[in-house]
């Protein structure tokens, strides 16, 4: 998915505040298993997905908590770096070898201030990404592990055939040989 495309997604800009945009926006290649971004940092750049999947997840003693997955289009925004730049508390690990996008965080908020519809767009990116936590934790509290992985076979199949079952597993808050049931019912 190319740069423009993912912009428009979040939310539409005249051309001159898009191309101005893109000025501070480079490509960058990495191979999978990378961790681009690290609980407990302040991080300065946000990622845009061109190819690949990732996931968010944060350490616990006895194994990773995944608590989100990111494809094609999609923005890697570690939301506390970002809106307070206060350390984030989630890591985001490449689970396949990855093209991204990336803009320094400093260099939009000064975009922010001296364009309009850049700082409009910044707000569209924030309240969609509140949005999408919001559902996330919705769907955690409110639905089964059945649910869930239905949800996700639903909205997301493509994440069932590229990222491995224990990923997925913790995703769903649960164990591998209980999504392998899940999975055996469907």
């Amino acid at each position: 998915m190319n740069i423009d495309m993912i912009l428009d997604r979040i939310f539409p800009l005249p051309e001159h505040s898009k191309s101005v945009l893109k000025t501070l926006i480079s490509e960058i290649e990495f191979p999978k298993d990378i961790i681009i971004i690290q609980a407990g940092k302040v991080e300065k750049t946000i990622y845009f997905i061109k190819k690949g999947i990732v996931r968010a997840f944060v350490p616990q003693e006895n194994q990773d908590v995944t608590f989100w997955f990111g494809k094609e289009g999609d923005v890697v925004l570690p939301m506390k770096s970002y809106v307070d730049n206060h350390p984030n508390y989630e890591n985001i690990h490449l689970l396949e070898d990855s093209v991204l996008y990336q803009l320094e965080i400093s260099a939009l908020r000064e975009l922010f201030e001296t364009d309009i519809h850049i700082a409009n767009w910044g707000r569209k990116l924030a309240e969609k990404e509140l949005v999408k936590t919001e559902e996330l934790f919705i769907s955690r509290q409110f639905r089964t592990a059945s649910q869930r992985y239905l949800q996700l076979l639903k909205e997301q199949p493509e994440i069932l055939q590229r990222v491995q079952l224990g990923y997925i597993a913790s995703f769903l808050g649960i164990t591998q040989v209980s999504l392998s049931r899940i999975r055996a019912e469907i």
